[in-house]
């Protein structure tokens, strides 16, 4: 027995369900809970269809592993490297040394 397949009969509308049952012309779910990224309460006329909550987890510890060895290579000084540093002609070294010089 479901109240929204009654409703739907008697009425010359659409009508969209969210945990009222199949009796209805269409169902939705939010993408949060298809998706799995709700943590905690999960509604009961959810159903989740992937565990991104737990994907997410994993993106945050791979987030947090790279700034930690960009840290520690940029206190060791290994980065940069002279391949990540991009070098000016002589020409325009020099030309920049003139005009700062003549800035003082």
């Amino acid at each position: 027995m479901e109240v929204a397949s009654e409703i739907s009969k008697r009425v010359n509308l659409l009508l969209w369900s969210m945990g009222a049952g199949a009796g209805c012309d269409a169902q939705y779910l939010f993408a949060e809970d298809i998706l799995g990224t709700n943590r905690g309460h999960m509604p009961r006329h959810s159903k989740v269809y992937r565990n991104f909550a737990a994907e997410f987890d994993r993106l945050q510890r791979e987030r947090v592993a790279a700034f930690s060895e960009y840290i520690a290579d940029v206190r060791s000084g290994a980065y940069p490297e002279d391949k990540h540093i991009v070098h000016m002609p002589e020409a325009e070294w020099d030309a920049f040394i003139e005009k700062i010089g003549k800035a003082r």
